[in-house]
């Protein structure tokens, strides 16, 4: 059995979206999907927004138009920490994003602590919030729960910083528990997988053109 490596928001996601793609970039790492401009872009400026909020280095010319909104977040009360890494053990104790026993990470973009109330802002650089997920916010904030125990609510939101939406949700640590069942039952699927070595492959309107898993007899690129 390959070893289950520690697992985040996208890796889960990758294997909800198609096993046998999880396979062949996680497992196997025989395919590595190319960077685009999309995605330079949004690094680029999640590099500037940690930069001005934490530092009050100048926005790039090309990003000003963020200005604004992340004015609105920097004054906001509490202690900010940006593009903040947290990592949980298998026992949801917290640990560093890169200890040897961590079975879980994450990076917050943005996370404002005050009181026992935090703000949890994810940065997204795509041109639509359409197909917006809040099962990102969720994880990030079980993790705040567990790496800062006088948080007792988290307010969380994704920042679509070119079509300007902002999709929020809460939640209380009441609820914590019932919220980790179902990533419990997300992961104890996908180590199914590699206890069994069974990767199928779970074709989608994606296969055709959006997938560099050459060999899947759903791929359109042969």
């Amino acid at each position: 059995m390959s070893k289950i490596p520690a697992w985040s928001y996208s890796s889960i996601k990758m294997y909800d979206q198609c096993p046998k793609k999880y396979y062949h970039i996680k497992v196997l790492k025989d395919v590595v999907e190319p960077s685009t401009d999309a995605i330079t872009y949004g690094k680029n400026f999640h590099l500037a927004a940690e930069r001005y909020v934490r530092d009050n280095i100048p926005l790039p010319a090309q990003f000003d138009f963020v200005k604004s909104a992340l004015d609105n977040l920097k004054q906001l009360e509490g202690e900010k920490l940006c593009e903040y890494e947290m990592g949980l053990t298998s026992n949801l104790e917290p640990c560093k994003f890169k200890d040897e026993n961590v079975w879980w990470r994450g990076i917050a973009d943005l996370l404002i602590l005050n009181g026992d109330e935090a703000r949890c802002i994810d940065y997204k650089t795509g041109k639509s919030a359409k197909y917006a997920d809040t099962d990102q916010l969720e994880l990030m904030a079980l993790a705040v729960f567990k790496h800062f125990p006088q948080i007792k609510k988290v307010k969380a939101g994704l920042l679509f910083v070119v079509s300007k939406n902002f999709v929020k949700d809460s939640y209380s640590i009441e609820n914590q528990d019932k919220m980790w069942m179902k990533w419990f039952n997300e992961f104890n699927r996908m180590k199914f997988s590699y206890e069994n070595n069974i990767w199928n492959p779970r074709p989608s309107g994606l296969c055709k053109k959006h997938c560099y898993v050459l060999e899947c007899p759903h791929n359109g690129r042969n």
